[in-house]
């Protein structure tokens, strides 16, 4: 039996006696003994599996380019990266883009457009269309109410798309989505948008309004964002398939 094939049977084992994840934590700390490590592996991974808590602020750094792959360099270039986080923070301040009162998700969010040179605007996101395109394949009844109601284009999609959901999810569910984001996977936001819709769909087609529509979906139930999100990997993987893990 090869070694893929072991890990495969080891996987579907440990998952049936309740021990799921077992064989990926170990899979996830063979991949960061690698010096250098492996961008590719780890990118691989982070979208079939969540990552472990203790391991994940390493793996998003690593994938995000925070830190290099080179073991020997981390604590010199956390260091450097320390002090161009409080150059940029001092800067926003300075021209007036942020103050103590700004939410932390816009300060983020504005780091991020004052370093790659999109500040003040941001990126644009062409997901609403693909949200539309996937929900009418889900539920095409449920884009039809939406539609009718005229609230297509008036969805939280800056909630959704823009902040990853930041301030929509909780961070333990939030932080499966943003493994996927962090990994390349954008589109998985998508899937979640869609799956909330499908989640509420009792209650969103019993209202009437863009503005009571828009108003519940930025302030869902926090109680159901596990299964949200694990419903919406399933899309994920349902629509785009399944990346193959070679550990």
């Amino acid at each position: 039996m090869t070694d893929d094939s072991q890990r495969n049977f080891r996987s579907v084992y440990y998952e049936k006696v309740g021990f799921r994840g077992v064989e990926e934590k170990k899979s996830l700390e063979i991949l960061l003994k690698d010096d250098p490590l492996d961008i590719e592996k780890l990118c691989t991974f982070s979208q079939r599996f969540p990552l472990p808590s203790m391991y994940r602020a390493l793996v998003w750094k690593v994938l995000l380019g925070i830190l290099p792959p080179h073991h020997d360099s981390h604590a010199q270039v956390m260091a450097y990266r320390k002090d161009q986080y409080s150059d940029v923070l001092h800067a926003l301040t300075v021209v007036r883009f942020i103050s103590d009162a700004t939410p932390q998700v816009e300060v983020y969010l504005r780091m991020y457009q004052l370093e790659s040179g999109k500040l003040p605007r941001s990126p644009s996101f062409p997901m609403p269309k693909a949200f539309e395109q996937y929900l009418n394949l889900e539920d095409s009844r449920l884009l039809s109410h939406l539609k009718t109601c005229s609230a297509v284009s008036k969805l939280p999609y800056d909630l959704w798309f823009k902040r990853c959901f930041a301030g929509c999810l909780p961070e333990s569910s939030l932080q499966r989505v943003w493994d996927k984001v962090v990994s390349g996977s954008c589109k998985i936001l998508v899937f979640v948008a869609v799956e909330i819709l499908l989640t509420f769909k009792i209650k969103v087609m019993a209202l009437n309004s863009v503005e009571k529509i828009t108003e519940f979906l930025e302030n869902i139930p926090q109680d159901s964002s596990d299964a949200i999100v694990s419903k919406a990997i399933d899309l994920w993987h349902k629509h785009c398939g399944t990346p193959a893990h070679s550990a």
